[in-house]
């Protein structure tokens, strides 16, 4: 068999694939309201200004003033009453309130209702990423099995490399997880 030299595998697609999956759950995760203010949880929401629709932190400040109220600055004062509208019509529920400073998101305490669904739906994310996951795994080890065909590589060099692949992967899955574990205990909380 013609084996070439022994070039090291570029994993940098599986990374940057798996990047991309923790980077979309954490967006989700950040979406699901706990009981604590979160300013994340603002993030999808746009404010019609000056014709156009902007995301919240394009037109004002958002900070943490307690627990469970943020505290939405804008830049522009006559900007309050948009946003207001905004996160009112966003149904995140959340009770809002404009004021001289501009306007508080208050995050009322959860149910143990709406704790059972915010968890099923955080599951829900989870497994749409596990799945994913499985995809950027399945894809590289058919670019493996392609480079071996090709004589790119013998068969010792392609089962290291998928057992690496199985490394790579279980690491990611547990970051998955724990980034889960985390958003049950925020939610639990």
């Amino acid at each position: 068999m013609g084996r070439r030299s022994n070039m090291p595998y570029n994993f940098s697609t599986f990374t940057t694939k798996a990047k991309e999956v923790h980077d979309w759950l954490a967006k989700e995760f950040g979406g699901l309201r706990s009981g604590r203010a979160a300013p994340t949880v603002l993030d999808g929401i746009l404010v019609e200004s000056y014709g156009t629709k902007l995301p919240i932190k394009h037109v004002a400040t958002v900070s943490i003033e307690d627990a469970r109220t943020l505290r939405i600055t804008p830049f522009d004062a006559g900007a309050a009453k948009d946003i207001e509208k905004a996160i009112a019509s966003a149904n995140l529920g959340l009770s809002v309130s404009a004021d001289d400073k501009g306007v508080r998101a208050h995050f009322p305490e959860l149910t143990s209702e709406r704790r059972t669904t915010l968890m099923k739906v955080a599951k829900e994310k989870l497994e749409s990423a596990r799945i994913t996951m499985r995809k950027v795994r399945d894809e590289v080890l058919q670019d493996i099995e392609a480079k071996e065909k090709e004589g790119g590589m013998g068969e010792d060099e392609k089962f290291r490399l998928k057992k690496e692949v199985d490394k790579l992967s279980e690491a990611e899955n547990k970051k998955l997880q724990e980034a889960y574990e985390r958003k049950e205990r925020e939610i639990t909380a």
